[in-house]
């Protein structure tokens, strides 16, 4: 079994991450499950969503305390709070910002992929909601499910001309992360070190 969590702010769609992210990985043909803990139910409170894996039927049901793989939805919730809490070593981490991970202080050993979401969600939604750009990312940087099956998950929520912008806004994700790998700049190998605070 693998697991997800999932690192954002009340409004950024962490909730539907997880369950997007959950009906893909299904399709794909694996037993899922998806659920959310809030730690306070207002706009811009830090929320946390999870995402179980496995090829067998998923009998556990407590909240993901050593997740394989990290999604970060929102830059300020690096350092504020611990969002790296027992991560996996050289688990993976997809981190919404414009930086590139050398330029940001994380101490944890971990693979880190950074890509600004909010960036190209605004371009292609009209709206900064990153986690349909993050759901297509995380396919490109993971491999754990195909875009494919993200789009088809996000058409099967969405309707019309929601659902096709979100569509594409995880394929923009997709490519973004892909061309980052195929050029040389590819997922960063963040080992135990001090720097200096950088807001991402």
């Amino acid at each position: 079994m693998e697991e997800i969590r999932i690192h954002g702010r009340g409004g950024q769609g962490n909730v539907t991450a997880a369950d997007l992210l959950a009906v893909a990985i299904f399709e794909d043909g694996r037993f899922t499950q998806a659920f959310p803990y809030f730690g306070s139910e207002r706009m811009g409170a830090p929320v946390t969503a999870f995402v179980r894996f496995d090829d067998e039927a998923i009998r556990a049901r407590g909240q993901v305390k050593s997740p394989d793989y990290l999604i970060v939805q929102d830059p300020t919730l690096v350092g504020a709070v611990d969002i790296f809490d027992g991560l996996k070593p050289h688990g993976i981490v997809l981190l919404n910002s414009e930086k590139e991970a050398e330029q940001l202080k994380i101490t944890a050993n971990s693979k880190i992929v950074t890509i600004p979401a909010f960036r190209i969600a605004e371009e292609v939604i009209g709206r900064p909601i990153p986690n349909t750009v993050l759901l297509g990312a995380f396919a490109a940087a993971t491999g754990v499910v195909s875009l494919d099956a993200i789009k088809a998950s996000i058409l099967s929520r969405f309707k019309g001309k929601i659902g096709e912008k979100n569509a594409l806004a995880a394929q923009k994700g997709f490519e973004y992360v892909k061309t980052k790998m195929s050029t040389g700049r590819k997922i960063e190998e963040v080992s135990d070190r001090k720097e200096d605070t950088v807001t991402p």
